[in-house]
Order: C-alpha cells, then sequence, then structure tokens
C-alpha cells in the first residue's frame, strides 16, 4: 500500500490556517489532521480526541520520558505534543495527515521525518493580518501589537517550507492549498508505488 504524506501547515495567528485546514479536509477523506496531546485545561465545547487529547502533566511527561511525541512544545505553564505512534500508522494505512504546528514544531519533525512537506500559511498584508486579530474583539492593543510582533518574527521562517500560500481570497487559498496536495500524490515515486502493475503492462512487449 501507498504510504500517507505527512504535511506540516504553519503560519501565524490570524492568517487563517484553521479554516483553510479545516475545508480541505471536509474535501478530501484521504486526509486528515493530526490531533495533539495537552496538559491544558478543556475549554468549554471541546471535547476529548477530537480537539485535543487531554492528559495531565504526568501523564505528558511520562509520554515524553518514552518517546511517544513526534515533536513537543512547552507554551506557557501547558505542553503540547504529537503522537509519533498515531502519525506513524495513519500513514501507514495510506492516509496523508496534516500536523497544525508553528514553525519550530515543523523543524522538529523536518528532523525526525525528512520527505515531511512543508507549507506556511501568509496573509496578504500586515495591514489585513492586524484587522483579522483586531476583528476578533477579543484583545486590547497592547495585547494585539505584541501579537503583530510575534507574528512578524513568525512569518520570517516562510523559507523553510515547501510551499507558500498567501490567504487574500479563502477560496483561492483553498484551490491552492489542494493543489499541492493532489501534486504531492502525483509525484513519479508516489505513482511508481500506486500503479505498478499498470506501469509494467503499459511498457510490456506482448
Amino acid at each position: 500500500m501507498q504510504a500517507g504524506t505527512l504535511y506540516t501547515v504553519s503560519a501565524p495567528s490570524g492568517a487563517g490556517k484553521t479554516s483553510l485546514v479545516k475545508a480541505l479536509i471536509e474535501r478530501d477523506s484521504d486526509i486528515t489532521v493530526s490531533v495533539s496531546h495537552t496538559t491544558r485545561a478543556m475549554r468549554p465545547g471541546e471535547e476529548h480526541g477530537v480537539n485535543y487529547h487531554f492528559v495531565d502533566r504526568e501523564q505528558f511527561l511520562d509520554m515524553l520520558e518514552h518517546d511517544a511525541f513526534l515533536e513537543h512544545a512547552q507554551v506557557f505553564d501547558n505542553y503540547y505534543g504529537t503522537s509519533k505512534q498515531w502519525v506513524q500508522e495513519t500513514l501507514a494505512s495510506g492516509r496523508d495527515v496534516i500536523l497544525e504546528i508553528d514553525w519550530q514544531g515543523a523543524a522538529q519533525v523536518r528532523r525526525l521525518m525528512p520527505d515531511t512537506v512543508g507549507i506556511f500559511i501568509l496573509p496578504p498584508s500586515q495591514e489585513a493580518l492586524r484587522e483579522r486579530l483586531t476583528g476578533r474583539g477579543q484583545d486590547d492593543t497592547g495585547v494585539i501589537e505584541r501579537r503583530m510582533s510575534q507574528a512578524i518574527d513568525e512569518m520570517s521562517h516562510y523559507v523553510e517550507s515547501d510551499y507558500v500560500v498567501i490567504n487574500d481570497d479563502f477560496d483561492c487559498a483553498l484551490t491552492e492549498l489542494c493543489a499541492i496536495v493532489a501534486a504531492q500524490r502525483n509525484r513519479l515515486a508516489c505513482q511508481q508505488q500506486r500503479h505498478a502493475e499498470l506501469l509494467q503492462a503499459l511498457l510490456r512487449h506482448n
């Protein structure tokens, strides 16, 4: 069976990464998003195993000690990690997997799995990003400015990815994201494995 492809999708907050990935997996049943483990508390409306695998600090550190994570990070007082076993088993089943992680996590994954395909989502301008962050209505001006400064630092790492998608028009950005997945599936090595019998038959002299 042709193994799936592992993708990392990174973006600054407000670039629309989560919405684009959600729309992609709704279109394509052969690709799925990894559900991370976290020690943070469950928020209203979240479900265990859907939004995150919620574990306590002791469980997480035990998993970390046993090398259970493909990548992990500490954000303030909480830990986040991607299950290595789940990713490997899902890829082996032939399904593609998306990891929605920051550039640091993407770099960790690429070191362990060099064939990983990196995608970076960027906003069309700083002004558009500021409008999106302000439009949430959740943060004061000081917080927005800190988020903007952090976003600019994050965006400088787009050069470490394989593909860049500019999310100006959502439908166009989604089309480009789908095209990346389709292109990867049609690479020579993938097609040779997927259609081995057909290719042999096409080249057979009768």
